[in-house]
């Protein structure tokens, strides 16, 4: 009998351990089984292979039986995920159900979640772009938040690393703003997108219109049908997972790249309850898992462990992993863990239209439009507010079809229409500033389904919110009577945080264990073998996408973990 218990803990034992298979989690169990660890990727959900598991990939809007639109019966499971634009008849067996785990809202927040095997890399908008040091800087300029403890020159190489492997199409700008990177050939610009851009670069040095970044094999490399993977089609539809693999998710890319080293262990249906720390060696030996469907409690242990779960169960992990050492939670000896939570406000829209270029149109399809890199505070502080707002901006030919009628009506309908005018639309991607009232935190009574304490969740918007999104209008509807455009409408969209996912922090990294969770490696500066290279690593949150930057921290993270002696 003793024998049979060596040999099952000896089954239980790894490397590593990767906890999410998302964006971070998908590129740390690559890089560690590439360098010959044998690894244990956890996930909650369910296993979704790539193809096969993409069930409404190929299906024609007239195949769904509801065109599109999710029942009620079913909507109603769905009250937080059904609030993003995401969720459709096609997309919602991607979703998490609200009862998957319940959670407190002590200030309104919708925590859109994706419990599956490649997580929200199968959703994401796919825009990638680098930081600059004024977005590194950001913090030590302003005195919010605390210094990060990397800049630009310690990360650019693994931003060459990564754009590499995931291949990203776009221009090389050279603006310092937003550096450039290692680019397939980009997408085109409309006539009235490059009619905006030439209007404002006549007034505004520091405004830039630009193609934007975006993660799509535009001119597949060696290194990408290696993977498995094939030209982007343009078909605008990636939120149903691409069988082309067309679009970097870690289904299509890290996830089979890591299987076929031999060395990848992936267990599903895995709800990760704690990392399990020895006080006698001072260091975690793995971690506790609910299996989702038995309920059983397994431990399975290694020497290095990456938190990958998505800044919000993240934190919950650790907040979760108590101890005589940490009853705070692991590594919270300065009890920030959970604190300084922020996230990208999406609140600004601005649209209106346009009577040029009536002889041209919009051909075709693609999978980004152009994108305009932060200009507000860049230089020096020049507004009643902190950091600022990059933009994502598109124009095309509206649709003037007439669909009213019915038989021979409708027919002659469809066929006697034109297009009409151009549609503008620019959306805005604003910063917000991580504040210690910004928090998460465990509930002292309530449990979610697997018994696990549920998460209360107080993150906002503030003042300064209010004035970026102000800022942002008044901006972009000068900007637009300038390019002639009219019927300008600025709109507030209310989408409320976390709804765009872009939740950060809580685990932040920096220079001094007094005011940070985490060093400059993502390493726990109370517990070394744990690194932490997800959202909620992160300091601050820049105007940028973070994606990129995730996957670059996870690499480098990787690299230095090698190399220590656990």
């Amino acid at each position: 009998m003793p024998n049979l218990n060596i040999d099952d803990i000896k089954s239980r034992t790894f490397d590593a351990i990767v906890v999410g298979s998302g964006i971070s989690g998908g590129w740390a169990a690559k890089e560690l089984t590439q360098k010959g660890l044998r690894t244990l990727v956890l996930d909650r959900g369910r296993d979704v292979k790539h193809v096969t598991d993409y069930p409404t990939t190929m299906m024609q809007p007239w195949e769904f039986e509801h065109r599109g639109q999710v029942p009620n019966e079913i909507k109603k499971d769905y009250q937080i995920a059904s609030k993003n634009f995401i969720f459709t008849e096609a997309t919602a067996h991607f979703l998490t159900k609200d009862a998957e785990q319940e959670y407190i809202q002590d200030r309104p927040y919708d925590w859109i979640r994706a419990y599956h095997v490649g997580g929200r890399s199968l959703l994401w908008g796919r825009m990638t772009q680098r930081w600059s040091d004024f977005d590194y800087e950001g913090p030590a300029r302003d005195g919010y938040a605390v210094d990060w403890p990397i800049r630009y020159a310690d990360i650019a190489p693994w931003y060459s690393y990564v754009e590499k492997f995931v291949g990203i199409s776009g221009n090389r700008d050279g603006l310092a703003t937003l550096p450039d990177g290692e680019f397939l050939p980009p997408f085109e610009m409309s006539c009235v997108e490059k009619h905006f851009k030439t209007n404002i670069a006549k007034k505004h040095s520091d405004r830039h219109v630009i193609m934007g970044r975006v993660a799509h094999l535009s001119e597949p490399k060696a290194i990408h049908l290696k993977q498995g993977r094939g030209q982007c089609q343009n078909r605008t539809i990636c939120e149903r997972g691409c069988p082309y693999g067309g679009y970097y998710s870690s289904n299509s890319s890290t996830i089979p790249w890591a299987e076929k080293t031999g060395k990848m262990t992936l267990r599903p249906h895995s709800v990760v309850h704690s990392v399990i720390y020895d006080e006698k060696k001072n260091q975690a030996t793995g971690v506790r898992i609910i299996d989702a469907n038995t309920n059983e409690m397994i431990e399975y242990y290694a020497k290095i462990i990456f938190l990958n779960a998505s800044p919000l169960n993240t934190n919950l992990i650790l907040l979760n992993s108590t101890s005589n050492r940490f009853p705070n939670g692991l590594g919270n000896d300065n009890g920030l863990l959970g604190k300084f939570m922020a996230f990208h406000s999406y609140r600004g829209r601005i649209s209106a239209e346009y009577e040029g270029f009536m002889d041209s149109k919009s051909d075709g399809r693609r999978p980004t439009g152009t994108y305009i890199p932060r200009f507000r505070n860049v230089l020096k502080q020049e507004t009643d507010f902190l950091r600022g707002y990059a933009t994502s901006f598109s124009a095309g030919r509206m649709d003037g079809i007439k669909r009213n009628g019915l038989g021979e009506i409708l027919k002659d309908n469809l066929l006697n229409t034109s297009l009409g005018l151009w549609g503008i639309n620019a959306s805005m991607m604003a910063e917000t500033i991580p504040k210690e009232s910004s928090v998460v935190k465990l509930d002292k009574q309530l449990t979610d389904k697997y018994g696990i304490p549920q998460l209360r969740v107080s993150i906002g918007y503030d003042d300064n919110d209010e004035k970026v999104l102000k800022d942002f209008h008044e901006q972009f509807s000068e900007m637009y009577h300038d390019a002639g455009f009219k019927n300008i409408q600025p709109i507030d969209t209310k989408r409320l945080p976390g709804n765009e996912n872009h939740e950060m922090g809580g685990v932040r990294m920096g220079k001094d264990p007094k005011t940070s969770l985490l060093n400059k490696w993502n390493q726990l500066h109370e517990c070394k073998n744990v690194f932490v290279t997800d959202g909620s690593c992160m300091t601050s949150t820049s105007t940028q996408n973070p994606s990129l930057t995730y996957m670059a921290l996870t690499a480098r993270a990787v690299d230095y973990a090698m190399k220590q002696r656990f």
